[in-house]
């Protein structure tokens, strides 16, 4: 049978603007018979995949350039995948990715069918420009004569082919490099470049997810030397205010090693209340294009895993000279908020200084004091300072979401990790009024110092935020509705903000939060735009910690600039001009790195939860964990572990032994004693954890 596709495309081949009618293609490819009756079809078929396009109704051409994104491919959980490039977004099957795979550069040909579409524009990968470097770490298995490699990242739609297994057997975990892929029926060729080993042995994960997601690991020699020698300018610290005789704190969780904040609270002549926020003045040490400020750049940010810190600078700073320990002198970059009795903001300055922390407090140390369940040696000066605080921070938080601001503050899970590398408990950790204090101070600072930086129209990197999508908000409506809610209006801020303070108590509030998230732009580091439409401002950047993250570096040589005005003063401090065309380079930069780590982070915690509900499955006596029910279909329920953050099906066979009734209207299954419906509190046992298609099943507990 004659393939009419590729003999019509080959007519545009060296013409590209050619327009040829149905006529001009009959004679060029000498079709008579029946196949003029298959090329009205072809013809149809190409222009609805956008292959070509027609004009004037009888005219055919190559599609437009309005008609091709092209951009780098991101895997959703779903296996779908999203191409983006600047305001353009296209949604792509995974049926119509072709020969891509997560993360590469591809060109992306829409269906001209989906333009107007309210759910956005689709479309199939048509080319790989470049490839992403794709090393891959996955499961080694032997299936009969073939070698092949699952990917530990579900990201990942197809399996991998090795010739040589280089040692492996089945079920090690190896770490293998993409060699060809040109086929998309036929799955990639890789070779093995290192056997982990098993897939089984929970103390290699993190091992895995580093080589996975390419983390940095060790500080080459020239950074770790570097950085030994800078401590010697703590001895040139330059014109600072002195602030060692001011009552001074730091909060942090009990495990933290560095403190990059610190916080006081006085008054000035006119009884108004002072807020100090101190941070760590990296920039003193980390001076631009040294070794230790390159590798900061290319590291972007620190990752914190479960088990493990990836820092962004060495130990030497910070966890010493840069961290505010207690009882030492430090070097601090401060920012001092005047706020009258509303908590209304009547000035913000701006100062180098030196500062000297009175207490290292932990968030639980902060919370006994403001329950007045303090240990009987604290100072009662300590304790006046964090009631104080703390009253303040509600004030300021009440302002916040006065102005709507979005309640999105999902709890975390906390886990504790063996030697093995299992996880053996979890514990949900709550944004009580402790984390509040410190987390209201700092995005007030941040704020302040971004309207400086706007003001003296100095460049920054801005933290955007920006509003999500009509569509997406349509989506979310309809979702929340199924749910039995009335959301109203959530283009309207207010709305959407107002709406998620009315659940906050709600059981089903943890699946409602995520919902919201996923119709959420990611916040992301922008020299070109400000606005942070989550905290409800319209000036935001980041400052408050730059042992962690680069950005903030880039803001405290940016603020010392603009403080100091002779650049000999500017270069000695620590400080840059940084030009607009080079923040919009960090700023990209930095975007990816924190996408990288965050879902490094993320992948390892769910590895970890899974096989604890692996070792809870396997338990004499099964553990029995609560659950929500979030979803009803015909072949069962999908539930949530709140505790845990992870959903799984409980299928129809295992609602009851006889008989279950399903009832699409209510979105209910029935075993004839009870109603299971959304948003229904349950008891459950896992039965099933598929560890490489990430998948859980559950049973029902009486």
């Amino acid at each position: 049978m004659r393939n009419l596709k590729p003999e019509i495309i080959s007519l545009y081949k060296g013409n590209a603007d050619v327009l040829l009618s149905y006529t001009d293609i009959t004679t060029a490819l000498k079709i008579g018979g029946k196949d003029r009756k298959k090329l009205r079809k072809v013809l149809g078929e190409l222009k609805y995949d956008g292959e070509i396009r027609m004009e004037d109704g009888h005219v055919y051409g190559l599609p437009t350039q309005d008609l091709l994104v092209r951009g780098r491919l991101e895997i959703m959980k779903s296996g779908n995948g999203l191409v983006a490039n600047g305001a353009d977004k296209v949604f792509v099957s995974k049926h119509d990715m072709g020969i891509s795979l997560p993360k590469d550069t591809v060109l992306v040909r829409m269906y001209p069918s989906s333009l107007d579409s309210p759910k956005g524009a689709e479309g199939r990968v048509i080319n790989v420009e470049e490839r992403n470097r794709h090393d891959i770490v996955g499961t080694f298995k032997r299936d009969g004569n073939r070698n092949i490699v699952i990917p530990l990242n579900s990201g990942y739609t197809v399996d991998f082919t090795v010739i040589e297994d280089k040692g492996a057997v089945d079920d090690d975990r190896v770490l293998i490099r993409l060699l060809s892929w040109k086929n998309e029926k036929v799955n990639p060729l890789a070779e093995i470049v290192d056997v982990l080993g098993k897939s089984t042995d929970p103390s290699l994960d993190t091992t895995a997810i580093v080589k996975e997601y390419e983390l940095p690991e060790e500080f080459p020699q020239n950074v770790l030397a570097e950085a030994e020698s800078v401590s010697a300018l703590m001895d040139e610290p330059g014109k600072r205010l002195d602030w060692t005789n001011e009552l001074t704190v730091t909060i942090d969780p009990v495990t933290a090693r560095d403190f990059d904040d610190a916080l006081s609270l006085t008054e000035d002549e006119n009884g108004n209340r002072v807020l100090g926020v101190h941070i760590a003045d990296v920039s003193h040490f980390v001076r631009p294009q040294s070794d230790l400020d390159l590798e900061a750049f290319l590291r972007g940010n620190s990752t914190y895993l479960v088990d493990q810190v990836i820092p962004m600078l060495p130990e030497q700073l910070s966890n010493g000279i840069c961290s505010l320990n207690p009882d030492v002198e430090r070097l601090a970059f401060s920012v001092f908020i005047t706020l009258d009795d509303n908590a209304d903001v009547l000035d913000a300055t701006f100062a180098k200084t030196v500062i000297k922390s009175d207490r290292r407090l932990t968030y639980e140390d902060a919370l006994n004091i403001l329950e007045d369940r303090a240990i009987a040696s604290e100072k009662p000066v300590i304790k006046q300072l964090v009631c104080d605080l703390s009253k303040l921070s509600q004030q300021i938080r009440k302002i916040r979401f006065g102005k709507f601001a979005l309640n999105l503050e999902i709890p975390e899970v906390e886990m504790k990790i063996n030697d093995e590398g299992l996880m053996t408990g979890f514990h949900v950790v709550p944004n009580d009024i402790s984390h509040q204090l410190v987390e209201e101070a700092m995005i007030l600072a941040n704020e302040c110092v971004a309207k400086k930086l706007h003001i003296q129209n100095c460049p920054s990197i801005a933290r955007l935020h920006e509003p999500p999508d009509e569509e997406k908000l349509a989506d979310l409506t309809e979702q929340l509705m199924f749910f039995g809610y009335a959301p109203g209006d959530l283009n309207k801020q207010k709305n959407l903000a107002k709406f998620l303070d009315s659940v906050k108590d709600d059981p089903f509030f943890h699946h409602i939060g995520l919902a919201v998230l996923k119709s959420m732009n990611r916040a992301v580091y922008s020299a070109d735009d400000s606005g942070h439409y989550g905290l409800s401002k319209k000036f935001y950047q980041h400052f408050t910690s730059p042992i962690r993250r680069y950005p903030d570096l880039v803001a405290h040589r940016q603020l010392a600039a603009i403080l100091l005005k002779d650049k000999g003063a500017i270069k000695a401090a620590g400080g840059a001009i940084y030009k607009k065309k080079e923040l919009s380079a960090i700023a990209i930069a930095a975007t990816n790195s924190e996408f990288r780590s965050a879902d490094a982070e993320k992948s390892l915690l769910e590895i970890k939860k899974y096989r604890y509900l692996d070792e809870a499955m396997k338990a004499a006596e099964p553990q029995v964990f609560n659950a929500v029910v979030v979803k009803v279909v015909a072949f069962g329920m999908f539930v949530e572990l709140p505790e845990l953050m992870l959903q799984g099906l409980i299928h129809v066979s295992a609602i009851s032994d006889s008989y279950a009734r399903y009832s699409r209207t209510r979105q209910s299954f029935s075993d004839g004693k009870r109603a299971y419906k959304m948003g229904d509190k349950i008891k459950v046992v896992p039965v099933k954890v598929d560890f490489n298609d990430r998948k859980l099943d559950f049973n029902l507990v009486e």
